[in-house]
């Protein structure tokens, strides 16, 4: 299975997200899904192949991390376990913040930080 499919996998199984077909532009290689979440937020995953060999700063100016509410407690400890035993990795376990947030902080296959609240 590709990285895209891989990240397409991981936003639907573990956040609900609902795929659009794959587009393919046989011109430059470019391959895109549309994830949609409730109330019709999107979130674009793409593969270029004039990218393949990017490394992923670990610093950058710009985009942070995804966060998502996923309503209680109970269902960041839920979800943050069912993704740590899939393999992920858990950057920060579900705790309060320092600004008061009950979250947990995972990577997605690409590195990605996403954040698990309330």
């Amino acid at each position: 299975m590709s990285k895209l499919e891989v990240s397409r996998v991981f936003y639907e199984k573990y956040f609900g997200a609902k795929s659009n077909e794959k587009y393919y532009n046989s011109k430059t290689g470019l391959q895109t899904y549309f994830l949609t979440f409730s109330d019709e937020v999107r979130l674009e995953l793409m593969f270029n192949p004039k990218y393949k060999n990017y490394k992923k700063l670990e610093f950058s100016i710009g985009f942070a991390h995804i966060a998502f509410s996923v309503g209680s407690r109970e269902e960041v400890d839920n979800l943050t376990l069912c993704v740590e035993s899939d393999g992920y990795t858990i950057i920060s376990k579900p705790r309060i913040t320092g600004d008061g947030y009950y979250e947990s902080v995972v990577l997605d296959n690409d590195g990605n930080q996403i954040e698990i609240t309330e």
